[in-house]
């Protein structure tokens, strides 16, 4: 069986690398382009140019403006949605009722409000659709390789989870959803943060924090801690860091080794087949080889190029697909993570601790962030809005 794979929302250039477009479709697109059975035949955009960019790229053969009538034409049956993530939900939603799609796959964050959250993963349900949001990094090697020691008790029962990032919500969604994976789904009971928003942070129209302390519970005990900075240092010197009774596993993703651990002494290296969180490690001697490759036409390049964790993702949601298994990465899994986001600038909007699940539509930042109740941040609400 071979599925028909479209694309909504081709990007720019895809060597584009700021927050205006990441060009992500153009990794999504390699991720089926690697499958037998998987054949590449649409693409929307609103902006034509970039649509055309990206079919004579992947050699599409439908280019469309608009995703409904991509919907209607091309009939495919699974849909990779690569837009901001304000319009995720209405073009899911409108993917999931199409009568053709049968897997939706959603790039992070998942959407900018619990209520459109929720929508997704009712909608994809009700219809019978796959519904999968792109948290490629549990795919990762080092990500994978410590999810086998502490499950094989190397370090002890897990006591806490802390980790690092820029924000909660944009880059922060992933260390979320690799909590969610460390814990095995374990609810989470409540959420205490402070958040800071100095100037308008928006990354693809969404807006973030430009720092933030977070602090939640698991069911089971487990703390997880988090500090967020755009600018500066954080309070965590880790990405992630797994605390167990008897040692720690540390996650890198540039500085020193990609994985390491310890126990009873100083830290030890863990292999992590040559890749770290983002992504595979290109290496010396491939970086040798592409070197003569490209000064030296006539010798062929001898290595294939690795699987992206991007790649890996769109493999297990097509093989999860075909065998009617649930995704790891399927929208009921991403909602609990993407909930502690909201529930960290709940906590802040009630200067204090939130409990869950949530029973919020709106989003707490930007609510903030409209009524002025953020420093730095003018209301932008009349008064007869107010």
């Amino acid at each position: 069986m071979t599925y028909d794979v479209a694309i909504v929302g081709t990007g720019a250039d895809p060597e584009t690398r700021n927050r205006d477009g990441y060009a992500m479709a153009y990794r999504h697109a390699g991720g089926y382009e690697r499958l037998n059975h998987c054949s590449l035949v649409a693409c929307a955009d609103i902006v034509p140019e970039n649509a055309e960019a990206f079919a004579d790229h992947h050699g599409v053969e439908g280019v469309y403006e608009d995703h409904e009538t991509m919907l209607e034409s091309a009939e495919p049956d699974i849909v990779s949605v690569c837009v901001p993530p304000a319009v995720h939900a209405k073009i899911v939603v409108d993917c999931a009722r199409a009568p053709s799609v049968q897997a939706v796959h959603c790039e992070k964050p998942m959407a900018t409000t619990p209520a459109d959250c929720r929508r997704m993963v009712d909608v994809c349900e009700k219809e019978a659709v796959q519904l999968t949001i792109d948290h490629q990094r549990r795919f990762a090697e080092p990500v994978r390789e410590a999810k086998r020691r502490l499950n094989a008790g190397d370090i002890g029962e897990l006591q806490r989870l802390e980790w690092s990032e820029v924000n909660l919500f944009d880059a922060g969604s992933h260390l979320f959803d690799l909590c969610d994976f460390f814990t095995d789904g374990e609810r989470v009971e409540w959420v205490l943060a402070g958040i800071d928003c100095a100037r308008e942070n928006r990354w693809f129209g969404a807006l973030n924090e430009t720092r933030a302390i977070a602090q939640w519970r698991y069911n089971d005990g487990t703390l997880g801690f988090a500090s967020t900075a755009e600018e500066g240092r954080s309070l965590v010197d880790a990405y992630l860091r797994l605390v167990g009774t008897d040692g720690e596993i540390e996650i890198q993703p540039t500085e020193g080794p990609p994985l390491r651990m310890r126990t009873d002494g100083g830290w030890s290296a863990i292999g992590s087949g040559g890749e770290n969180v983002y992504g595979p490690n290109e290496g010396r001697i491939r970086r040798i080889a592409d070197i003569a490759s490209e000064r030296i036409p006539l010798i062929p390049d001898p290595f294939d190029d690795p699987v992206t964790h991007y790649e890996r993702a769109i493999e297990h949601l097509v093989t999860c697909l075909i065998n009617g298994d649930e995704p790891l990465i399927s929208g009921r899994t991403a909602i609990r993570g993407t909930a502690l986001v909201f529930a960290s600038w709940e906590s802040s909007r009630q200067r204090g601790r939130v409990h869950l699940p949530l029973s919020i539509d709106d989003n707490p930042l930007e609510s903030m962030y409209e009524d002025g109740e953020l420093a730095g941040t003018p209301s932008l609400r009349t008064p007869e809005q107010a």
